[in-house]
């Protein structure tokens, strides 16, 4: 399988997981040995400035937290559109990429715009793999836009309606499929 750095990862409806039904993930990094990520769509209803206030000055004043996913939720990941990609400690998408987990200055200067995530998602060698081969994720190439999107609700929704019509009856599934 070619890498998936960059790209996203669609739940599909026999996901079950409750840390990743109806998830949209960013692949931060993805090789051999493994993949990383962060859930772009769960928000918590809590503000950076509040849970995290250290970091409140990279993001706007009302951005939320973010669950980026079940690995180390009580860890930090800041995802970061550099104006230095170079800076990045994992580059995912253009100018894209991961915080140092603890930055200098210079690096904090560079950031454009950030979220922060609570958490991560993490696959061992072969994990994530064996979950797209049954079916578990749909892919798709990321956009910079998805990142950073206005309306995370609205993301699942975005994301399948560029996938095509094949994904219509996925896109508008209910959260419980038995309310169906």
């Amino acid at each position: 399988m070619e890498p998936l750095t960059g790209n996203l990862l669609i739940a599909n409806a026999g996901l079950f997981d409750p840390n990743f039904r109806r998830s949209i993930v960013l692949v931060g990094h993805h090789d051999e040995d493994g993949a990383v990520g962060v859930v772009l769509n769960k928000p918590f209803d809590v503000p950076v400035r509040e849970a995290v206030p250290p970091l409140a000055e990279m993001v706007d004043a009302d951005e939320l937290l973010f669950a980026g996913g079940p690995v180390e939720p009580g860890s930090v990941v800041v995802v970061a559109d550099f104006a230095d990609p170079g800076r990045a400690q994992l580059l995912a998408l253009g100018s894209i990429g991961f915080l140092p987990p603890e930055p200098d200055a210079d690096v904090v200067t560079s950031i454009r715009r950030a979220r922060v995530f609570a958490g991560y998602a993490g696959w061992g060698a072969g994990q994530l793999e064996a979950e797209i081969e049954e079916d578990s994720w749909v892919v798709e190439p990321a956009r910079p836009a998805d990142v950073f999107h206005s309306d995370p609700s609205r993301l699942w929704d975005e994301v399948l309606r560029r996938k095509g019509h094949r994904y219509d009856l996925l896109r508008v599934m209910p959260d419980d499929p038995a309310m169906n």
